[in-house]
This record gives C-alpha cells, sequence and structure tokens, in this order.
C-alpha cells in the first residue's frame, strides 16, 4: 500500500507539472491531475493504477511528441467588410501578431477602433483578445480559424474624427451593413437618402444614357422592413432614389461615405452595444455602450435611453462574478450597480468601457504628434485627391464640350445635307422649268410669228378693201366679216403671246432662285466639312492626352477611469445638432418624402420601432436633444431613477 501511494504522490506531482505545460496540452494534464486527486482518500486498486498508468503513459507521449516536434502552421482567413485575407500562423502566435499583420496587409493606420472577431465554443461572438496567444483562446476548431475584421469603437463625429479613406470605406461598409440588416434603425425617408449616397459612393455621377430604368433592382439600398411596409414597386423606389442620386453630382466617392456616415451617426442605435441587465429590484432592463457614455433603456425600447452617464463622470468600473460596480467621480452620490445573466458579459462591458472611455478623453485632448501627422498627411492626400479630380472634371467638361460640339457639327452637317438634296431637287425642278421655258418661248415665238403673219393678212385684207370699194355689196359684208375674223384670231393670239410672255418671265426668276440656292448650298456645305474635318483632329488629340493620363474568467476586476482632473471635460455632444436638422432644404425635402410614402404605407406592417420613431418625432426628441435630457440633474439623482426602474 505504501508503494501504491508513493506512485500516486509520483504521479500527482507529475500531473502538475503537466498542467504548466496546457499550451500544448490542455486537456490531458488538468484531467489527470483532478482524477488523481479525487482518488487521494480512497482506497487505490491494483486496476484503478494500471488504468493510470496507461493514460498518463499516453498522454506523457502525446506531450513529448508535441514538445519535442515543430507545430504545424495554423491556417487563418480573416474577413474584412470587403476582402478576405489568408494567413498562416504558428501555435504561439498572438492576438496582437495577428491583428498587427491584417492592419499592415490593409493599410491600415487608426487601429484603435478595430478589432478582431470571432464566434467561441458556446457560440457567442467574442473580441479576440490581443495579448494572448490565439490558440490558447476559446475558438471553434476548423480549419481555416474564422475572424471577422470589425469595428470595435466608433468616433463621436466621423467628419472630425476618422482621417484615412481606408477607415472611412471600412466604417461606411460595416455601418451600411448594419443598416440594411435592421441592427440600426433608419427611418424609411431617411433610407432613401442613405441609398442615394450609397449609389454615388458606388458608381460615382448618374448619368441617365449610362443608368437605364431597372438597373437597381439587384441592388440591396434598402432594409427589407421598409420595402414590406410600402406598397411601392421597385421601379417607384429606384425613381425616388435616383431623384436624390442626381443631385450628388461631381461629389467624390469618399466624400459620399463621408455624408452617409454623418446622417447615419445621428441615428439612435448607431454605435451602441446593448447588454441586457437587472437593478436591485431585479427589473430586466438594457444598458447601451457607446462612444458617448453609459445609457440605460426600458426592456421593450432600445431606441430611447431613459437614463444617461457620460464617461466623464465615472472614475472606475469594477465587477465581482456576475454584479458590476460603477463608481461616479461625484463622491456624494452611490455606487452604480447592475447585475448581467453571465460573467462572460462582465468582461465584455469592461472591455468596451476601457476602450470608449479611452478614446472619450483622447478626443478631448491635443492630438499626439503621431495623429497630428497622420492627419498632416491625409490632408496632402486630400489636396491632391481633389486637385486631380478638378483635372479630371476640367478634362471631362473640355470632352463632353468638344463632343457637344462635334455633334452640333454632326446636325449641321445633316441638315446641310438635307439642304443639299433640297437644292438638287430643286435644281431639277430649275432644269425642268428651264426646259419648259424653251419650250414656251418656242411657242411664243411661233405665235408671234402667226401674229404678224396675220396682222399682214389683215393689212393686206385692208388694202384690197380699199381697193375695192367698187364691189359688191355681199362681198364687201363678206370680206368685212372676214377682217373681224382675223382681227378676233389676232386679239386672242396676243393674249396667248401676253400669257406666254409673263410665264416666261416667272420661269426665269424661278430658275435664277434656284441656282442661288444651290450655289448657297454647296458652299455652307463645303464650309461645314472644313470645319468638321478641323474638329475632329483636335478632339483626337484630347482623347490621346487623357488616354495618357490614365496610364498616368471569475475574480475581482477594477478599472480606473476618470480623475478628478478630467472629470469637467466638455460634453461637446449635448449641444451637437443632426446632420439633417443643419441642412433646411434636406430637411423640407425628407418631410415631403415622408408624407408621400405615408400614403402608401401598409399600417399592418408597421413594427414597434416604427411607432417609437413617430413619437419621438411628434415630441420633437432627436438623440441629441434626448441625450441632454436623460443626462439632467446630478449623478446621485440619476442613479436613484435606475434603481427605481421598473
Amino acid at each position: 500500500m505504501l508503494k501504491l501511494e508513493l506512485f500516486y504522490q509520483a504521479v500527482l506531482k507529475t500531473s502538475k507539472i503537466l498542467v504548466r505545460f496546457q499550451d500544448h496540452l490542455p486537456a490531458f494534464g488538468e484531467q489527470f491531475y483532478t482524477s488523481c486527486d479525487r482518488l487521494s482518500d480512497q482506497q487505490i486498486a491494483r486496476s484503478t493504477v494500471l488504468k493510470i498508468w496507461e493514460v498518463f503513459k499516453a498522454g506523457f507521449l502525446r506531450f513529448y511528441l508535441l514538445v519535442k516536434m515543430p507545430s504545424k502552421p495554423v491556417s487563418v482567413r480573416v474577413t474584412t467588410m470587403d476582402a478576405e485575407l489568408e494567413f498562416a500562423i504558428q501555435s504561439n502566435t498572438t492576438g496582437k501578431q495577428l491583428f498587427d499583420q491584417v492592419v499592415k496587409t490593409i493599410g491600415l493606420r487608426e487601429i484603435w477602433y478595430f478589432g478582431l472577431q470571432y464566434t467561441d465554443t458556446k457560440g457567442y461572438i467574442t473580441w479576440l483578445k490581443l495579448n494572448k496567444k490565439i490558440l490558447n483562446q476559446e475558438l471553434k476548431r476548423e480549419s481555416p480559424l474564422q475572424f471577422k475584421f470589425r469595428a470595435k469603437f466608433y468616433p463621436e463625429d466621423v467628419s472630425e474624427e476618422i482621417i484615412q479613406d481606408v477607415t472611412l470605406r471600412l466604417f461606411y461598409l460595416q455601418v451600411k451593413e448594419a443598416i440594411l440588416s435592421d441592427e440600426i434603425y433608419c427611418p424609411p425617408e431617411t433610407t432613401v437618402l442613405l441609398a442615394s449616397y450609397a449609389m454615388q459612393a458606388r458608381f460615382g455621377d448618374y448619368h441617365p444614357d449610362v443608368h437605364k430604368k431597372g438597373f437597381l433592382a439587384n441592388e440591396r439600398l434598402m432594409p427589407e422592413r421598409v420595402r414590406e411596409q410600402y406598397k411601392l414597386s421597385s421601379d417607384q423606389w429606384e425613381e425616388k432614389i435616383v431623384s436624390w442620386w442626381s443631385e450628388h453630382k461631381c461629389m467624390m466617392k469618399e466624400d459620399a461615405m463621408g455624408e452617409y456616415l454623418k446622417i447615419a451617426q445621428d441615428l439612435e442605435m448607431y454605435g451602441v452595444n446593448y447588454f441586457e441587465i437587472r437593478n436591485k429590484k431585479g427589473s430586466e432592463l438594457w444598458l447601451g455602450v457607446d462612444a458617448l457614455g453609459l445609457n440605460i433603456y426600458e426592456k421593450a425600447d432600445r431606441l430611447t435611453p431613459k437614463i444617461g452617464f457620460p464617461w466623464s463622470e465615472i472614475r472606475n468600473i469594477s465587477f465581482n462574478d456576475k454584479k458590476f460596480v460603477i463608481k461616479p467621480i461625484d463622491k456624494k452620490a452611490r455606487d452604480f450597480i447592475f447585475y448581467v445573466p453571465r460573467l462572460r458579459i462582465n468582461k465584455r462591458i469592461l472591455a468596451l468601457c476601457m476602450g470608449n472611455h479611452e478614446l472619450y478623453m483622447r478626443r478631448r485632448k491635443p492630438d499626439t504628434i503621431e495623429v497630428q501627422q497622420m492627419r498632416a498627411q491625409a490632408r496632402e492626400e486630400r489636396q491632391q485627391k481633389v486637385a486631380e479630380r478638378e483635372r479630371l472634371q476640367r478634362e471631362i467638361a473640355a470632352r463632353e464640350a468638344a463632343e457637344k460640339k462635334q455633334r452640333e457639327y454632326e446636325d449641321r452637317m445633316l441638315e446641310m445635307q438635307e439642304d443639299m438634296e433640297r437644292a438638287k431637287r430643286d435644281l431639277t425642278n430649275a432644269q425642268d422649268t428651264i426646259r419648259r421655258l424653251e419650250l414656251s418661248l418656242k411657242e411664243l415665238q411661233q405665235a408671234q410669228e402667226n401674229l404678224a403673219r396675220r396682222e399682214e393678212e389683215v393689212k393686206h385684207l385692208g388694202t384690197r378693201l380699199a381697193e375695192e370699194r367698187e364691189m359688191e355689196a355681199s362681198e364687201k359684208d363678206k370680206l368685212e366679216a372676214e377682217i373681224r375674223r382675223r382681227e378676233a384670231e389676232i386679239a386672242a393670239v396676243r393674249r396667248e403671246v401676253s400669257e406666254k410672255d409673263a410665264q416666261t418671265r416667272r420661269l426665269q426668276e424661278e430658275v435664277e432662285e434656284a441656282r442661288r440656292r444651290q450655289q448657297e448650298a454647296s458652299e455652307a456645305l463645303l464650309r461645314a466639312t472644313t470645319q468638321a474635318l478641323h474638329h475632329n483632329k483636335a478632339h483626337n488629340v484630347f482623347e490621346h492626352m487623357e488616354d495618357n493620363y490614365a496610364l498616368s474568467n471569475g475574480g475581482d476586476y477594477k478599472v480606473e477611469l476618470t480623475s478628478d482632473e478630467y472629470a469637467n471635460v466638455p460634453q461637446w455632444e449635448v449641444d451637437r445638432q443632426t446632420a439633417i436638422e443643419r441642412n433646411q432644404n434636406i430637411q423640407t425635402r425628407l418631410d415631403a418624402l415622408n408624407a408621400d410614402l405615408e400614403k402608401m404605407r401598409d399600417r399592418d406592417k408597421v413594427t414597434e420601432y416604427d411607432v417609437l420613431h413617430m413619437e419621438n418625432k411628434r415630441a420633437g426628441r432627436d438623440k441629441y436633444k434626448t441625450l441632454r435630457q436623460i443626462r439632467a440633474g446630478n449623478t446621485q439623482r440619476r442613479i436613484d431613477q435606475f434603481e427605481n426602474m421598473v
């Protein structure tokens, strides 16, 4: 029995050693130690010892092989908002090493907003701890290991804080996805405005000849909630979006993303992490952690906070198991205490509080040298982009002007060709007229000759009449009748000659006019052809220039947050106005759009958040007015209010 005890003690010591090597053998050492510990007060049978020995041998062999043999690289896949990155890591690679590799790959310098997210073995979304080895964290054992690169903290004011375009794009894509998936509630009329900025950010300027009707049919631009709530077809939604999009002409894609975020950051649920909590009464509530502080929400309303604590009012935070304690700066105020369902939630709350508080205070201090350099570099790059864009705009404008002039010349040439055809037809008609004129002249000449002959005959008859005055009366009457008949014929011939003469003069005038028009059309066509050839040469030179340019765990945790010297930092957020409120034109148009949409709304599909939003709007509340209201009064009053919530 003594030998068995000695053997047991040896095994126990060895197992304790193995526990120290859990990085390589996480299961064996702890399980073996626990098994032996349970047997310490019991009689150890020979069969039990043999079983322990077999387990020990197998485990030790596995441990030996793991330590002595080099580990194989582990495949890791990191998904950003617009790319997938593949890496190979070692068993001792830390979270920070992987994070640094990711930000280096995508060229990100504003790293303080971001983190690596994964789904742990229990199915919870968790942030990778940067100071621990990756394989020691509760990862699902899959190949490759899956991570998401996401924003963990949000800026207060996008336009003032975000420096790099890559940072702007990552925030834009993440916030847009949150709005489209309804993680962030957005009013219907605002989704239309945001969709127009999304189109500008993706496609640039709207061109009716390129963006034909129906091209937005397959684009995901609005939450399904909005589409289902209104009796509008895809074409009708597209028409409303395009009417806004067409007004963003010449806006850079980065500017469109910035405008999108300026409006999105004014939404009540933007950047808020929600956690289920209870007060001392056991009332179920929501805790919201964001860039501005801690807010308390009723269980049925995550849109409108009821109590707020800015980061500057919080001295330190701590938790013990499921109890979370917030100690205010105000020494007269009691501690702010709440309870969470699981320990891991307190850990997440603590981490978010630390990060958001740090950024809140940093924003209220002068920029570090590194940030100043980043801003200067970003400003220079921005100026270069603006100058480049202005140059491109000038070239595009010049090209459009040249193309317009080319089209004008082509239209003019078509007109002139039509004039030429018309002139040719006129010439043909003139030639026909000339032929008719010649024929008419010939007929006129014949008529004149006939007239002269008849006049001669009448004259002859007159002479004869004078000579034969002595003739009989009957012959005289006959001769006079003949003379009258001949005179009537002569008068008719004279009228015919006069008419043909007038017709001939008219035909001559028509011929002269036709010849003049033909001459003018020929000269104009010659001028237009010469100018068009000159313009085409200049246009080809411009295209060539543009082508060349284009090539160019449990236990107590406590963290100190705000010291007394920073207790009175400014709370800029309470004096802010929403981006829409600052732009009266957009506000008016959105109100009109809302009134128009209201007529098409299906009342049966209105959600609880729609009702809450409409109530807030009727009461004249927005994100910042609510913030002012819920921070009113001293800290103790708000803590009392929290503890009395039901």
